[in-house]
């Protein structure tokens, strides 16, 4: 699960959106109400047209979906039409269900307003965005169950003059991670916080805000403290601005990211390392390869032995640049000093 990759997330060409904690209800606010509060009609209006984007999603049909895009966005289109690539095989024959619905009025908004920030219902929903020109608009978030894949899909809808809802943007995150929701990886980032075992506990707790957090500009009570219970157990020592030197007794190695994947269906952690000139040579003998790629697994993993326990295995990056020298996966069962095992993958990866 790379956080930072959009792959999963946005094609959102118009309002450009940035994440914020909770503010003090007397900041100024425009108004927002949430699908309890609006009338029958409204609620039907707007279910109507966020349904309607995605019977187009699970059809294909961009063109249908450009038409009916604010024209700024229509303009500029090839972000939302590569996410309805990505979307249509993930979303074909699902149940789609309404989850939530927010109508945000900034009708009254200065032109030029650098941030405005919706305040919705109770528990308070914060909805953050920058540079929102003055309209109406409409933040829908549905759920496409019933597949292998299930999806979370987030649509930004802007009202016309002749209350005709047209597509402002579109999110989609995926409901379940490695067979798990979201309050499952909570639960157990508590758990393993408990047994102070906080690699296992901070990863934990990122994969929950990830599938529980349907887009960044939003914000909650409830995401709030899950922020604040995962940085309470950030470990020190992972990657960040400096790379995480590893020592494997006979070389150091240079780990630029550590995070996690379930590209094979069980979540593993995903290792990413740059390797001296040295290291870099042997990457181009294959035995010689996995040798090394393994031993950053084993030097891991005597660092941080709870990690077994938390994940089904790991992958190796070896990188150069863009790509990837080398990579490997193994099960954590299957990572012993000294055994070479057949990798799951282990030709030269570009990245």
């Amino acid at each position: 699960m790379r956080l930072n990759t959009l792959d999963r997330s946005l094609a959102f060409l118009l309002l450009s959106t940035c994440a914020g904690a909770l503010l003090p209800l007397s900041a100024i606010a425009t108004s927002c109400k949430t699908q309890s509060q609006m009338t029958a009609a409204e609620r039907d209006a707007l279910s109507s047209a966020a349904r309607t984007v995605i019977s187009e999603v699970e059809s294909g049909d961009v063109q249908a979906m450009r038409t009916s895009a604010l024209p700024a966005v229509a303009s500029d289109f090839g972000g939302i039409a590569d996410s309805v690539g990505n979307l249509k095989p993930l979303v074909k024959g699902a149940a789609v269900t309404v989850d939530s619905l927010y109508s945000l009025d900034a009708l009254t908004e200065s032109a030029g307003t650098s941030r405005t920030d919706f305040y919705c219902g109770t528990p308070v929903v914060v909805l953050n965005f920058t540079d929102l020109p003055p309209g109406m608009y409409a933040v829908t978030i549905l759920h496409a169950t019933g597949v292998s894949q299930p999806q979370q899909i987030s649509l930004i809808l802007s009202e016309t003059v002749e209350h005709h809802w047209m597509l402002a943007g579109l999110f989609s995150k995926p409901l379940i991670e490695a067979g798990h929701e979201g309050l499952w990886y909570w639960v157990s980032a508590r758990k393993y916080a408990e047994r102070k075992m906080n690699w296992n506990a901070w990863f934990y707790y990122r994969t929950a805000a990830y599938l529980l957090d349907p887009v960044e500009f939003l914000s909650s009570p409830n995401l709030e403290k899950l922020k604040h219970e995962e940085d309470l157990i950030r470990p020190d020592t992972l990657p960040g601005t400096k790379p995480m030197m590893l020592d494997a007794h006979y070389s150091v190695f240079q780990v630029t990211v550590i995070d996690t994947t379930a590209a094979l269906g069980a979540l593993d952690l995903e290792v990413h390392y740059t390797p001296d000139t040295a290291q870099a040579a042997q990457l181009h003998d294959p035995p010689t390869a996995r040798k090394q790629v393994t031993e950053v697994m084993t030097a891991l993993l005597a660092l941080h032995p709870e990690l077994q326990e938390a994940f089904h295995g790991i992958w190796v990056y070896a990188d150069e640049g863009p790509a990837s020298l080398f990579s490997l996966e193994l099960p954590m069962d299957q990572i012993v000093p000294g055994i070479q095992l057949p990798a799951t993958t282990s030709n030269p990866v570009v990245r």
